[in-house]
């Protein structure tokens, strides 16, 4: 692969390094909420979205996590 496409490949990691830095700003945000719910509401329907909303961004960062990986083989 040429050095153009190798930096543009860098450009993109990088970018998506960022977004991962986002999700997990966002994940942690969600958490707090969550933990600062009143326990009367910690079994209740918005509970169990919130856990499956952290569910799904850890999901999500570890893909995007994977793809960064990915790519690194590209740039090496």
């Amino acid at each position: 692969m040429n050095l153009r496409r190798k930096r543009e490949i860098e450009k993109i990691q990088n970018e998506m390094q960022e977004l991962l830095e986002r999700l997990e700003e966002i994940q942690e945000e969600e958490e707090e909420y969550r933990d600062n719910m009143p326990e009367n509401l910690q079994e209740s329907f918005r509970y169990e979205e919130s856990e499956e909303a952290s569910g799904n961004l850890d999901d999500a960062y570890s893909e995007i996590e994977s793809a960064i990986e990915t790519l690194q083989l590209i740039t090496e």
